[in-house]
């Protein structure tokens, strides 16, 4: 594969004393169940190759983004009775955050995308505190799982462990996935309260209450094909708001 700039663990110092970057990137997955037949690591998985290869599509265009590290553990308080999901405090994600920005404000980036693979990680209150710590910076979220909602080859929606992240993995990394005799079948349990159902009002999920295999949709339909097409369609898009956030005037963002 080779050495790739755009990619921090794998570029170096003779290199980085040439770059300048325009936007840094921290993926920021979890460590957790994926119903029977996908690893623990599935997010992680997820967030390295979608977030280098949207990085790859933004620097061949003349972008100059810096993917960091992913953070492997994340917000996992619903699932604190289920064996080795590892929890993250989102007092601990302030704290981690904290300590990259003051970084990257010191080196003369001024940019900070967090590139999430994990519903249960929400940085928009931590943003909202961090911008007002770090007035120098520009702070984004994206969810890369939100930006093609509506992919009309995905035929059963769920948001863990289904039929999207499956065909991901089947794509990527299909040594990781159990055969698919294997497979829960993703059924999940509803609030019975009617207005956490509709979402205008929200309460956690009690995972080992609302799942027998801990995921949520069911992946029967996945293929190698359809991550294929998802993760093209998926990073193309992530690419072109890379691209964005790199040339953006951040003095100049409203029209």
């Amino acid at each position: 594969m080779g050495i790739r700039p755009y990619i921090l663990a794998e570029t170096n110092w003779l290199a980085l004393k040439q770059t300048q970057f325009e936007l840094a990137i921290l993926p920021w997955a979890a460590t957790e169940a994926h119903n029977y037949h996908l690893p623990y690591g599935t997010d992680i998985y997820e967030a390295d190759h979608l977030a280098a290869e949207a990085a790859k599509l933004a620097w061949e265009k003349g972008a100059k983004p810096i993917v960091l590290p992913t953070i492997p553990f994340g917000v996992n308080t619903g699932q604190s009775d289920i064996y080795l999901d590892i929890n993250l405090n989102p007092s601990t994600q302030l704290a981690i955050l904290a300590d990259i920005i003051t970084v990257l404000e010191r080196q003369g980036i001024h940019k900070l995308l967090l590139f999430n693979s994990h519903g249960g990680n929400n940085f928009k209150a931590l943003v909202r505190e961090l911008g007002l710590k770090f007035p120098n910076m520009f702070l984004c979220v994206s969810n890369w799982f939100k930006a093609l909602e509506n992919a009309d080859y995905i035929v059963e929606k769920g948001d863990h462990a289904d039929e999207r992240e499956t065909s991901l993995m089947l794509y990527f990394r299909p040594d990781l996935v159990l055969d698919k005799n294997q497979w829960g079948d993703g059924k999940a349990k509803n609030f019975r309260i009617q207005a956490f159902s509709e979402g205008w009002a929200w309460a956690e999920r009690r995972w080992s209450e609302i799942s027998e295999d801990t995921g949520v949709g069911d992946p029967s339909n996945a293929t190698a094909e359809k991550g294929e097409r998802l993760f093209k369609d998926v990073t193309l898009k992530m690419s072109e708001f890379i691209f964005e956030l790199c040339k953006a005037d951040t003095k100049d963002l409203y029209a």
